[in-house]
């Protein structure tokens, strides 16, 4: 059987995003993913891919809090914009962007909080990721990869 760690990460948050059944609400147009960042996300898809990205990475990591998913998604904030006059410093994701994401996911039944612990995936979204990852790896025409078929 194959699971979600014998294909590509890229591929697999690719077909996953598709499959995901969430909106991304009004003001999410308008929010920069992270304080990191100047501009808002340019794809038209990075909803549906940062929650497809959401789900692997609680499956992986479960039972995960906000915290620490924010530390994942951070990246790093220059010291100066323009003149790079101090080092760069770690800067965090933006926590509401998470948090709504997982709480839609929540809603699809595919995620489920762990009182105390965080979130953790549910065996809904693990089917999930595992049947979207044996089609990833029927459509891959990777030689290497056909020792997991």
């Amino acid at each position: 059987m194959t699971t979600f760690y014998d294909v590509p990460t890229d591929a697999l948050i690719e077909a996953v995003g598709e499959e995901l059944d969430i909106e991304a609400p009004e003001w999410a147009a308008y929010t920069k993913s992270g304080v990191s960042r100047e501009l808002p996300p340019e794809d038209e898809n990075f909803w549906q891919r940062r929650g497809a990205s959401l789900l692997r990475r609680v499956a992986i990591d479960g039972p995960v809090g906000i915290e620490r998913l924010r530390t994942q998604y951070g990246g790093s904030k220059q010291g100066s914009t323009r003149y790079r006059v101090r080092p760069d410093m770690k800067a965090d994701a933006s926590g509401n962007v998470i948090r709504t994401i997982l709480q839609q996911l929540e809603s699809e039944g595919l995620v489920e909080i762990a009182e105390g612990e965080g979130r953790r995936i549910t065996g809904a979204g693990r089917s999930l990721l595992d049947e979207t990852a044996s089609d990833v790896l029927e459509d891959l025409d990777r030689p290497e990869l056909e020792r997991y078929a």
